[in-house]
């Protein structure tokens, strides 16, 4: 993984004073010079992660939380079902989350996906999260209705505030053991269009198709302003995003995997030291083994 392990840094956030999305290029391959040097460096990274999983599990003292957020054909599910594809499933939890359901509207914007949080020892994945109230609820207000606030506004002190809560939830879970790491896989809208194009063209793709995703390319501004201010407010170093160009999903493979792995590594995780007595117990196990 050594060849794109500076990949993943590229593209990581920590602070949104500075950040501009039209600084990412959603086509950018940077350092990688073929697709088979991608798969061979996905490879690697794949069996890293798989061997780091297995030490989270048995440490037994942090979570790991991947939230992925993309506009519609970006490669979210792809990308899930690529990089994790060595990882024990026992250890492993994937979420998405849609349009919210009556009762979770009669909750609080994280009350969903706090349910969801990944146990100790575990890899938590959200495909789509709570970020979606200062994304899709953003551009389209009028979904507030169906939330039932008790202020009927949706002016900038509302987003603001949820910015707040956001950003004080994720300190909360990084101080509790849950390492967080956001992915927006940023894709241009000329891509877009071409995976629609294809989805169409494609009768086994046709049921990933809606019109209404047709019509939120009209909204492409909006959403562009939302990711950006959303990655800006709430951007920091116990939870970081990283903007991967997703144009080209052999290299948003590459990248993300190289961030789990980085966000394992980080952990310092650890197998458990036996004490004396567990050494005796395994030591006369093994001689009733030999015995037999």
């Amino acid at each position: 993984m050594r060849a794109a392990r500076t990949l993943a840094e590229r593209y990581r956030v920590t602070s949104g004073r500075r950040f501009r999305l039209g600084d990412v290029d959603p086509e950018d391959v940077s350092g990688i010079r073929s697709r088979r040097q991608a798969e061979q460096a996905l490879r690697r990274g794949v069996e890293r992660l798989a061997e780091l999983q297995e030490k989270l599990y048995a440490d037994d003292r942090w979570a790991l939380l991947l939230i992925f957020q993309a506009l519609d054909a970006a490669g979210k599910d792809s990308t899930i079902e690529h990089v994790m594809s060595g990882v024990n499933p026992q250890g492993c939890q994937v979420f998405s989350f849609k349009a919210p359901s009556s009762e979770e509207l009669d909750h609080d914007f994280l009350w969903r996906c706090s349910k969801a949080l990944p146990e100790r020892g575990r890899i938590g994945i959200f495909n789509r999260s709570y970020y979606e109230e200062v994304l899709v609820v953003r551009v389209h207000p009028q979904l507030l209705q169906h939330q039932r606030l008790p202020r009927a506004t949706a002016g900038e002190a509302l987003w603001k505030e949820r910015f707040d809560d956001i950003r004080n939830f994720e300190r909360h879970l990084a101080r509790s053991g849950v390492a967080v790491r956001k992915f927006y896989l940023h894709m241009s809208k000329k891509q877009q269009k071409k995976r629609f194009l294809k989805r169409l063209e494609q009768p086994e793709k046709n049921w990933k198709f809606s019109t209404q995703d047709v019509e939120e390319r009209g909204y492409w501004r909006d959403y562009m302003h939302a990711y950006e201010d959303a990655i800006r407010q709430t951007a920091s170093e116990d939870a970081p995003w990283y903007v991967v160009p997703a144009d080209n999903k052999w290299y948003t493979r590459i990248v993300v995997a190289d961030a789990v792995v980085d966000a394992l590594e980080s952990l310092d995780l650890r197998f458990p030291k036996l004490d004396a007595a567990k050494r005796r117990e395994l030591a006369k196990a093994r001689q009733l083994l030999l015995q037999e």
